[in-house]
């Protein structure tokens, strides 16, 4: 949740809830709209057509099979691969240079000064042959004042000067001039230099739009600070994506299905991914040596249902027909691309390890589904349509990898998913209700108040805009306190045409303030409704403490192990909403347990989160008075010192009936 919460709001606008009911044949509303002359001309109820997003980039990347061992011959050559392989065709079109590219020297005048052995002819003729075969150009930098093979050198001698600090403009444009449309900036000079994250890449994003006003050419922004900044509470609208975790291999290794698993973990940020901005977990090892042809399958898969950037790693001259043949699955690839821009979210799990996760897609009642099993054994899973937002009425199933249609079912699909695997499928059913709130002012951006929900947990939103501009305009949503991220809303044709957006965002349960404000130096979309749909299989509850009314809370949304927990003012957020699951277990963000440090047994144990394990010391009773206890030590959850402020740490002591250990789930 938010640190800064928004101050001094005035003039709060009057929404009316509308009923709205949505099937196969669309949303139909029951329009009970006021009317006066002071309110702009805007449609009846929310529209049903969808914008499309930018989707996550495609494409190859060299770090993964090259090291620092690239130059002009290798980089043509995955060039030529990338178009005769069909991945060009099936949608990947950036070949991005990384680590080893620059040599680290400079001219007198601060710019760039390239190796003439490695690049002959200079890379403005790197990217015009990549531009040549119909492709786009990425780059690599880092954002302080020097990059990753300066600390960590592979095969190629540590050189110094490889990063950007000081030069951030001059190389933004630089990179621009010479035709590139993407750079990666890594993060490996600015953690040895202490800067701070946000600061920093912001600074980049605001060069990059000096760079393009001086250029007329923009490049895609990576974010590379591997999350340790915390990004996803961010870098929406300021990154086009961002690294959420460590590489998922490094180089020397051998690849495993933990790294692509912790990784896949490690990029669950539902709110900050939308409408062309994307949570990223690194590039692909699909194809490497080390994986079968099931784990390549299973990498797709988990990349596909986050909605990720695809961005192979492997060799593409050398890649075997099989690992070709995954890349391309072009059923897959429409999931990750799917124009709605969404990420996939954890929906159920029945039994440990037995996940499902579920996408919203473009159109009415579209799901993908990946059913993860992560035991050593086959299992049965099974994957309910009202977990996804869909009636129980019958929908129609399709199995991504045999691209084959397994039937028609009510209610759900039942499978069996190999050990250690996923089954990957789309659903075509009904949706489910949900609730249309109309702005009733002139507000461009309005804020709509009285948005309810049953159950606190992740609601899909689609926001009813219009933009008659011919480029995308921004607008920010805060739901209560939490985070603000910038929404881009792509063109609509005309100031009267409506179109929607889609987010993902975490409301609590009861009322909630979804508030839009603009952006500055940003033209905003014209902002006409939301319509708000539960996706039940993220329904959680809210610790509240009867002592402070503030709720059990992971301070700016952290997802690091053996983070404490710690009381702060209720706002609904992902970081507050837990699932007191039959297995007795207190599970956040979908896979952090609330957890008794180290097993401890005394007075004073750190109440803090961990990967679920299943141990004692992560089960949790909750009892008719109001008390929580853990199941290993028989202590209550506590807030300590009886304190009631914000950030109150939460530990574990003997029970005394005191109201700093009472709790209401909410």
């Amino acid at each position: 949740m938010s640190r800064t919460f928004a101050r001094g709001w005035a003039g709060r606008v009057t929404v009316r809830v509308l009923a709205l009911a949505l099937g196969l044949a669309g949303l139909t509303a029951m329009a009970d709209r006021e009317s006066s002359a002071s309110l702009h001309a805007e449609p009846a109820a929310v529209s049903t057509t969808q914008a499309d997003v930018t989707p996550p980039p495609m494409g190859w990347a060299s770090w993964n099979s090259f090291a620092s061992s690239i130059d002009s011959g290798v980089i043509k050559q995955q060039t030529d691969a990338l178009v005769s392989s069909g991945m060009a065709a099936a949608g990947y079109q950036y070949v991005n240079l990384d680590d080893g590219w620059w040599q680290g020297d400079r001219n007198a005048d601060g710019s760039i000064a390239v190796d003439a052995g490695l690049w002959p002819d200079g890379m403005k003729a790197v990217a015009d042959y990549i531009h040549s075969k119909g492709l786009k150009a990425g780059i690599y930098t880092d954002a302080g004042k020097n990059g990753c093979g300066y600390y960590y050198p592979t095969t190629r001698a540590a050189a110094p000067g490889t990063g950007m600090e000081g030069h951030y403009q001059q190389d933004l444009e630089t990179f621009q001039r010479w035709g590139f449309d993407y750079v990666k900036i890594d993060w490996c000079g600015g953690r040895v230099e202490g800067l701070d994250q946000e600061t920093t890449y912001k600074a980049i994003a605001a060069a990059d739009e000096a760079a393009t006003a001086v250029t007329g050419h923009r490049l895609v922004l990576s974010f590379c600070e591997w999350g340790s900044g915390l990004p996803w509470n961010w870098a929406t609208g300021y990154g086009d994506l961002w690294r959420t975790s460590t590489d998922v291999i490094l180089w020397g290794q051998t690849p495993t299905t933990a790294m692509m698993l912790t990784n896949f973990d490690r990029a669950l940020h539902p709110a900050a991914q939308h409408t062309g901005y994307y949570n990223d977990p690194d590039m692909m090892m699909t194809g490497m040596s080390g994986l079968t042809a099931a784990q390549n399958r299973l990498h797709m898969g988990l990349w596909s249902i986050l909605g990720a950037p695809l961005l192979a790693g492997n060799n593409l001259a050398t890649m075997s027909t099989t690992t070709r043949d995954i890349l391309t699955n072009r059923e897959l690839i429409a999931i990750d691309q799917d124009p709605r821009g969404l990420q996939g979210v954890k929906v159920a799990e029945d039994t440990r390890n037995l996940q499902v996760y579920g996408k919203v897609l473009a159109g009415t009642g579209k799901r993908a589904v990946l059913l993860l099993n992560r035991t050593g054994s086959d299992a049965s899973m099974t994957v309910r349509w009202a977990d996804l937002g869909l009636t129980s009425a019958a929908a129609s199933v399709r199995n991504v990898w045999s691209a084959t249609n397994a039937g028609s079912f009510s209610t759900s699909y039942t499978t069996t998913v190999p050990a250690n695997d996923a089954v990957l499928l789309t659903v075509s059913g009904t949706e489910a209700s949900g609730a249309t709130y109309e702005d009733t002012t002139t507000a461009t951006t309005p804020a709509f108040t009285g948005v309810t929900a049953t159950s606190a947990g992740t609601k899909l939103i689609d926001v009813t805009y219009a933009n008659g501009g011919s480029t995308a305009r921004k607008a920010t949503i805060q739901v209560g306190g939490q985070y603000t991220y910038v929404v881009s809303f792509p063109p609509t044709g005309a100031s009267s045409t409506y179109r929607t957006v889609s987010v993902l965002a975490h409301l609590a349960k009861g009322t909630n303030t979804v508030r839009f404000a603009a952006v500055s130096g940003s033209t905003a979309p014209d902002i006409d409704a939301i319509r708000v749909q539960n996706i039940p299989g993220t329904d959680g509850t809210a610790l509240v403490g009867a002592a402070s009314n503030r709720c059990v809370d992971l301070a700016k949304n952290t997802i690091t192990d053996a983070t404490q927990a710690e009381l702060w003012d209720c706002a609904g957020g992902q970081n507050q909403t837990f699932t007191h699951t039959t297995r007795d277990e207190l599970v956040v963000y979908g896979n952090k347990c609330l957890d008794a440090d180290n097993s401890g047994t005394a007075n004073g144990t750190k109440v803090i989160i961990w990967d679920c394990t299943g141990g004692t010391n992560q089960k949790w009773t909750v009892h008719s008075d109001g008390t929580v206890t853990n199941n290993l030590s028989g202590l209550c959850l506590d807030a300590s010192e009886a304190a009631t402020a914000n950030g109150t740490k939460l530990i574990l002591w003997t029970c005394n009936g005191q109201t700093n250990q009472k709790w209401t789930l909410n």
